[in-house]
């Protein structure tokens, strides 16, 4: 089962503000700046952790994961905006023919 999760970090060092940065990306979508949505199962999550664990600096960064529930439960109405997202909370479904 997949589950939606907020991961939200703060990076001191800048070098390693882009590595994070393209690591989450590989595994969900920015929302705001250093906020993203990820739909993951548990082995997912496990891989995004340690590779997370790998870059960030325990002493001066901070990565904070929040789990909404289940992709097809009610995660959808778990988070609210005011004002406008960087990009649409809802995933766009692109059909290749």
């Amino acid at each position: 089962m997949r589950h939606r999760y907020l991961v939200c970090y703060d990076i001191a060092d800048p070098k390693r503000l882009k590595a994070v940065f393209k690591k989450v990306q590989g595994f969900g979508d920015p929302i705001q700046f250093s906020v993203f949505k990820c739909d993951l199962s548990r082995a997912e999550k496990a891989l995004m952790i340690g590779a997370l664990t790998e870059l960030v600096n325990t002493r001066t960064d901070r990565v904070m994961i929040v789990r909404l529930g289940p992709v097809d439960g009610r995660s959808d109405d778990q988070v609210e905006f005011l004002g406008s997202p960087l990009m649409s909370w809802e995933r766009q479904r692109v059909v290749i023919v």
